[in-house]
């Protein structure tokens, strides 16, 4: 609960931000002259882009979490068996050891995007962020059986 109203939060403050540079490109543009026009229409870019980023983190992670609550409907969810640090870190070994499993479970069923999701939270455990991501995308492309690229 704690990471939806902080990704709440965080979305609220980027969209203000957005909405304030966007007024700023607006008033370049009001402004009339080659080079204001020229920044004003840079400006109002980056507001663009940002909405569309935050668009697609939003809905990625609607989906991760559709996918996580069909896969606790079924008992499927992974169960945490990492050993921690006594501050609470995840020790590098065991995840390396469960990341290990994963790997093998999802090379038996590569079509099984439940053995893509277990994968993915194993990559989100070995702090590889970019591969976890890669992995649940590829989760919610067979999930909603999508071609998926190799």
């Amino acid at each position: 609960m704690r990471a939806k109203i902080t990704y709440a939060i965080t979305a609220a403050v980027l969209v203000v931000y957005f909405v304030l540079v966007g007024s700023r490109g607006v008033l370049l543009l009001r402004h009339g002259t080659v080079l204001t026009v020229t920044f004003g229409v840079a400006v109002l870019i980056l507001p663009v882009i940002g909405l569309w980023f935050l668009w697609k983190n939003t809905r990625f992670v609607q989906k991760a979490n559709a996918l996580a609550a069909e896969l606790d409907g079924e008992g499927g969810l992974p169960v945490d068996e990492l050993v921690r640090t006594a501050g609470g870190r995840i020790d590098r070994d065991s995840a390396d050891a469960v990341f290990a499993k994963r790997r093998a479970e999802t090379e038996d069923s590569p079509e099984d995007w439940r053995c893509w999701f277990r994968l993915a939270v194993a990559y989100h455990d070995a702090r590889d962020t970019p591969r976890a991501r890669k992995a649940m995308q590829r989760a919610i492309a067979l999930h909603e059986g999508k071609p998926v690229s190799v």
